[in-house]
């Protein structure tokens, strides 16, 4: 159809008349969807402090910041950059030097003014350019990338000799380009004090973004590698080697904060992976762990390296890796321009090799038999000898971390508090701020000391073991000897599997019987003992899992109750996932693994206390729950749901994401936990399945299930509150776990029931944000439940900071709660008083943990099930599986079920 034909509201002329009303009726208006919706909700504002606890002094990593003018503007404006062909510029990089470029040259027509630029589309300016639509041309000599020329200076010791220049006059050419800067927006400096009193707007939010981004580019001019709001410098003092061709880097977070008490600056440590810079071979021989560079897996070496920078000798050029050569560097050939005598150029076929020992002069040790580098177009390929590369310095690693990696990381990285505020302190030194002219001309200044906060220390909830004793906890932490766990279950009808790991059978389960008699556990002789069949050690873990499973299958009577494995090595053995989704999703039978390494009492009490959760018992509870005195939970059914989303690392876009709901059964009981885990589209962080209808009298989703057991493992009663914990969300996703997380378990709850609506209380748990607490004067950390609601938290939200744990190594990570809802009416002091006893319910440890327990269970039950994943046949997930996909994205593989005698279980602790 013409689209001349349609008229303002896309409705054709051509329709016919509608057909005329009959006299008898009147016409009922269909209401359209947006006016159906209903209103959105938004975070609800502070209720007020708590009360509860011992004040103590606190000083926190958050700088006062003062901002004098209030009634400038920001202008901003979009950029956009062009080669001299008038192609977009799209490679990242090149804008921060094209910008500068700008500033040196045309300063004049920019009026002097300082801009702050995004490195990317975005320039702002305190005041307006003396135009609103400006362009210029550029011309820069030597375009690689935005970080540093390697290590060499200028001109200096790297400078090519007269041989190289002549050869350097095709590559090295200067680029000119076109920018054009157009006005875009007007921001109020006024926004950043109406953010303060609680009012924020997107203009306070873009207001913000700029502050950021000042604070980026002043990293950015200092040649920091930017990863978000963190800044990391070229410097090998703060690199740590993590093994594996991995280096952790430290630098800084610093990033502005409203809070109650005004803007500040929130300055952090912050640690990120960069590749090891220098030699390639060195590299890979690190990354592939062998000994030398003819023992690389060079196909390995082709897709880690793709898209790596290096800088070649003699020349000191920076180059980006593209690929190998097919052949080794003797073999591979390429056509060199030969000039003769009369000054004409004939071609003539050389190698790599021959080329750069015979007419560079360059001595080449053992690059003759390796592939070379290849930095060149697809249709032009450029080859440099191995020995030649090396890799440029702060490039970032995005590939998930070995255990061992990351283990190393975090024993080198940590540091005690008092060490962590000086190099807080000596940082803002560093980045002299004051002096940052962008600051300057928005009249920021920054305060050089430390916040003052008043914390509270909460009293530890009291807990109960056996025979109605108490169990005394002192600093956040207790233990069970000459104690008996409150709810003992028996471990009968079971066997043990050995997976060729190396240690007295025999002796771990009698020593595994006495323990379990101490603490209340009757663990009956085992059936029997299995032990692999050295023919199959060598087969992959899924034919070791199948094989154990018929030789206990045929030795059996009936189905075990509970099965024992002993794996060979400890950490990352790859019989882990395999073994477990064998038993819980195959079989249903509960399974605890372990690495008989450094075997004594107090480690087997550890493991009893994960077998009798997972067989039905419990090892403490709160003293509340057992005469029922927790303020709201204990007066109605309330449901507590732990949600979280587990995603692939950062280089892996294609791992499906894994959403994990644990909820409370058995109420008043709030310390024991079902999971439901399924898998969802790649790095997407809202929960798609909480309630997916199949038909008018089917839900399939994630909410059905827990609600169905709720209600029968509390007596058939419903529950008429459902306190939700959110992990691992940021503040700029809140409205969608308010509208599109919390509309699909209503809905679930309406199918379950239409005349049901239960109250709800939302509260997101935050661990990775940048604020911290510290002892004034102390070597020490921050007490155990220790709490922070004041001064440099929101100054409209409900949000509070607790330590629940003792900080043992290093500093204390506080977390971030934020209460999004609360229908339910909780007070400060009792809404932070569940939190915390939620705290102690965790039944792997014997101490009280950092986050609340449904949440910590959610990522175990997420990671468990993930660790199944991994070993899915390529075949099962390739995007022919389940079919529906939407057109061009694979289908995510559906997550195994597990089977019904496991489901209710505790099988993730």
């Amino acid at each position: 159809m013409d689209p001349s034909q349609h008229d303002g509201n896309g409705a054709s002329e051509a329709l016919p008349p509608p057909p005329p009303v009959p006299p008898n009726v009147t016409p009922t208006k269909i209401v359209t969807e947006p006016e159906a919706k209903k209103v959105s909700r938004v975070p609800m504002a502070r209720r007020g402090l708590g009360t509860k606890g011992n004040k103590v002094p606190i000083v926190t990593n958050h700088f006062k910041v003062n901002v004098n003018n209030v009634d400038g503007h920001f202008f901003h404006y979009s950029v956009a950059l062009f080669y001299e062909d008038g192609r977009p510029v799209d490679g990242k990089g090149v804008g921060r030097k094209v910008l500068d470029r700008v500033r040196d040259t045309y300063d004049t027509e920019l009026a002097g003014k300082e801009f702050a630029y995004d490195g990317e589309k975005s320039l702002f300016t305190v005041g307006s350019l003396p135009r609103n639509k400006l362009e210029f041309t550029v011309v820069l000599e030597d375009v690689t990338s935005n970080r540093n020329n390697g290590n060499c200076s200028p001109g200096g010791q790297g400078s090519p000799n007269e041989s190289d220049k002549k050869r350097q006059r095709r590559p090295y050419h200067s680029k000119t380009f076109k920018v054009e800067i157009s006005f875009a927006a007007k921001i109020p400096m006024q926004a950043i004090a109406n953010a303060l009193r609680g009012h924020e707007t997107e203009n306070s939010q873009e207001a913000f973004r700029v502050l950021d981004i000042i604070l980026r580019q002043n990293a950015a001019k200092q040649g920091c590698l930017l990863v978000r709001q963190s800044f990391f410098h070229n410097d090998p003092k703060t690199f740590t080697d993590v093994g594996g061709g991995v280096l952790g880097c430290r630098g800084f977070h610093s990033s502005f904060r409203t809070t109650q008490s005004g803007l500040s600056l929130n300055i952090d440590v912050s640690t990120t992976m960069i590749i090891q810079p220098g030699p390639v071979a060195d590299f890979l021989i690190a990354n592939q762990n062998v000994r030398d560079p003819f023992s690389l897996d060079w196909a390995k070496a082709k897709r880690t390296l793709k898209n790596l920078r290096i800088t070649t000798s003699p020349s000191n050029q920076e180059f980006k890796i593209t690929g190998l050569s097919e052949k080794p560097c003797r073999e591979q050939l390429f056509t060199l321009k030969q000039r003769n005598k009369e000054g004409d150029g004939e071609m003539i076929e050389v190698t790599v090799y021959d080329y750069f020992v015979k007419h560079r002069n360059i001595d080449l040790r053992y690059s003759a038999d390796l592939p070379c580098i290849n930095v060149g177009k697809p249709k032009r390929p450029t080859y440099f000898p191995v020995e030649l590369c090396s890799l440029v310095s702060l490039q970032r690693y995005t590939k998930a971390l070995s255990t061992f990696q990351r283990s190393s990381l975090v024993e080198k990285s940590r540091q005690k508090p008092q060490e962590r505020m000086s190099v807080l302190s000596n940082a803002l030194k560093i980045n002299n701020y004051d002096a940052e002219p962008m600051l300057r001309s928005c009249g920021v200044s920054i305060n050089s000391s430390f916040t003052q906060v008043e914390g509270r220390v909460l009293q530890p909830p009291k807990l109960k073991v056996a025979n109605g004793e108490d169990l005394f906890t002192r600093n956040g932490r207790w233990n069970f000897n000459h104690k008996k766990f409150v709810n003992a279950c028996k471990v009968e009808r079971w066997a043990v599997v050995n997976f060729s790991a190396r240690c007295d059978v025999r002796g771990l389960i009698r020593d595994l019987m006495k323990v379990g008699e101490s603490k209340g556990i009757v663990v009956e002789e085992p059936f029997d003992v299995f032990e692999e069949n050295q023919q199959h050690r060598r087969a992959p873990p899924m034919v070791r899992v199948e094989k154990m499973f018929d030789e206990v299958q045929s030795k059996l009577p009936g189905p075990p109750k509970f099965l024992l494995c002993l794996l060979p090595e400890r950490k990352n053995c790859d019989l882990y996932g395999p073994w477990k989704r064998k038993n819980l999703s195959d079989f249903g039978v509960v399974t605890q693994c372990l690495a008989p390494m450094r075997v004594n009492d107090q480690y087997l009490t550890n493991l009893l206390l994960k077998i009798n959760a997972k067989l039905g018992g419990l090892n403490s509870m709160l003293a509340g729950e057992i005469s029922p005195s927790i303020p709201m939970v204990s007066k109605l059914p309330t449901l507590i749901l732990g949600m979280d989303v587990s995603h692939g690392s950062p280089g892996q876009s294609d791992i499906p994401s894994i959403a994990a709901v644990v909820s409370s059964r058995q109420w008043p009981s709030i310390s024991r936990y079902r999971a439901c885990v399924r898998t969802q589209s790649p790095k997407m962080e809202m929960i798609d399945s909480l309630y997916k209808r199949v038909s008018d009298t089917e839900d399939d989703g994630i909410m059905r299930e827990l609600l169905v057991d709720f209600y029968v493992s509390s007596g058939k009663r419903k529950p008429d509150q459902i306190i939700i914990f959110r992990d691992g969300v940021s503040e700029s996703q809140f409205n969608q776990v308010l509208n599109i997380e919390l509309d699909q378990i209503i809905e679930a709850c309406k199918f379950l029931d239409e005349k049901w609506s239960p109250k709800f209380v939302v509260i997101v748990a935050q661990k990775n944000h940048h604020t911290k607490f510290f002892l004034p004067n102390s070597p020490d950390n921050v007490q155990p439940g220790t709490i922070i609601d004041n001064k440099v938290c929101h100054p409209r939200n409900y949000d509070f900071y607790l330590c629940a744990h003792a900080g043992m190594i290093g500093t204390t990570r506080p977390t971030h709660y934020h209460v999004l809802l609360d229908e339910i009416g909780f007070s400060p002091d009792d809404l932070q008083e569940l939190v915390h006893s939620l705290s102690y319910v965790y039944q792997r440890s014997t101490t009280a943990i950092s986050v609340v327990a449904p949440i910590c269970y959610a990522h175990l039950a997420a990671t468990q099930l993930g660790q199944w994943m991994k070993f899915e046949d390529a075949s099962e997930t390739s995007s022919s599986h389940n079919g529906t996909a939407p057109a061009g994205a694979p289908a995510v593989p559906p997550m195994p079920k597990l089977q019904e005698s496991v489901r209710n279980s505790m099988f993730f602790c």
